[in-house]
């Protein structure tokens, strides 16, 4: 499936130098001037409520999101897309009830929230556990994750991947929440044109295959009409895959829960929003709600529509491995592999910026965390505004 050109990886690494120079130019400014923790940590509260809503979809996307939706797309149907429209439900949730309450007592991360509600012991637990959930697991499996998606669509070997991934989010990471933020509008403005294109392509393929042209509200009907059990939102007791979406039960239940959790405190989610004021704040969080509800459109259609192409006897080898069993994760990067130079390098990009968005996030979380909770805390209460940037 590496067939990425020479024009894909011109495209790519302008891109790539773009947002690394502007990183590291925000860095060596913030590191002649002086910088307060808060400044460096929430954006100096300069964050606008598009940066913000574009920054809790690109912290929340990464490469293994696009390939797991379409996948689940190609298996499941439309049922999967649960997961976003939840979300963007909650997301309102969390602007009218959650955020209101951070600001007014001025919350800078979210184990200082529980030092307020009970008391530093908690706080402290809290903040440890976090620390280890984000280092051992997300970080990890964000890094692995993303490094095997790159090296499935592309010619860099995993090893190198990893180091790619590693050195482009080090430096986004630099700049603080301000870069975070900026540069992520940026990413989620390729994420969504890559994710278009990539659809685009797809309708119109399907489409043509049925003898009606490049027409893709043709390719629409065809999918209704050919796969329309792909289509059901809600899946009954009967259905093979119950399990996996078990009903109604799961959307209140479960889901909501686990949404609640994730949106409204999960430090490396609402940081974004902890800088502005209420109103700013609250327009990011439903802007990432709208944006949320586009995600199916990028991401969930494309792998139906893989579906429906391979019931009728294409990309039988793609959508195989080597053993000749049916992968449905091969369904996005097999969609890739037929834009054309160029725009493919735009597709690649879109899933490159999707995992540094989400590294730099977590690790800026990392570090907030570690310096408001642990280090100030315990280790040097006497740091300087300075050192705790630093």
């Amino acid at each position: 499936m590496n067939q990425l050109q020479v024009a894909d990886y011109i495209v790519f690494f302008i891109y790539f130098i773009a947002v690394t120079s502007y990183g590291y130019y925000i860095y060596h400014k913030k590191k002649s001037a002086t910088t307060s923790s808060k400044d460096f940590f929430l954006a100096e509260g300069s964050l606008t409520w598009w940066a913000i809503g574009a920054s809790l979809i690109a912290s929340n996307i990464s490469a293994e999101h696009f390939i797991g939706m379409s996948g689940s797309g190609f298996a499941l149907g439309l049922a999967i897309s649960t997961y976003e429209w939840m979300a963007a439900a909650t997301l309102i949730i969390v602007a009218i009830f959650f955020i209101p309450v951070y600001l007014k007592n001025k919350i800078f991360t979210m184990p200082q929230f529980l030092s307020k509600r009970y008391n530093d012991k908690v706080s402290t637990i809290m903040a440890v556990f976090w620390l280890l959930v984000y280092v051992f697991v997300n970080l990890t499996s964000i890094i692995y994750l993303g490094a095997l998606a790159i090296s499935s669509i592309s010619t860099i070997s995993f090893e190198w991947s990893i180091v790619g991934l590693v050195f482009f989010s080090l430096f986004v990471t630099l700049g603080g929440m301000k870069v975070i933020g900026y540069t992520d509008v940026v990413q989620v403005v390729v994420l969504i044109i890559g994710g278009l294109v990539t659809t685009y392509l797809a309708l119109s393929l399907l489409s043509e295959q049925y003898g009606f042209g490049k027409d893709i509200f043709k390719g629409l009907s065809i999918l209704r009409k050919e796969a329309p059990e792909h289509f059901h939102m809600i899946f009954n007791s009967s259905n093979k895959y119950y399990k996996e979406l078990p009903g109604l039960s799961v959307l209140f239940g479960g889901m909501l829960v686990n949404n609640l959790a994730y949106w409204g405190c999960n430090q490396y989610i609402v940081q974004r929003a902890l800088g502005a004021d209420l109103k700013t704040a609250r327009k990011g969080i439903l802007f990432a709600a709208f944006l949320k509800l586009l995600v199916p459109v990028i991401a969930v259609l494309p792998g139906i529509v893989m579906y429906v192409l391979h019931s009728k006897g294409m990309f039988q080898r793609e959508m195989a491995d080597a053993a000749g069993t049916l992968k449905p994760d091969h369904a996005y990067p097999t969609l890739m592999n037929l834009l054309p130079a160029g725009l493919k390098g735009i597709a690649f990009a879109a899933l490159t910026a999707a995992v540094v968005a989400s590294l730099a996030g977590k690790a800026n979380s990392i570090s907030t965390i570690f310096s408001l909770d642990i280090y100030k805390k315990y280790f040097n209460k006497e740091a300087s505004e300075r050192k705790m940037v630093l």
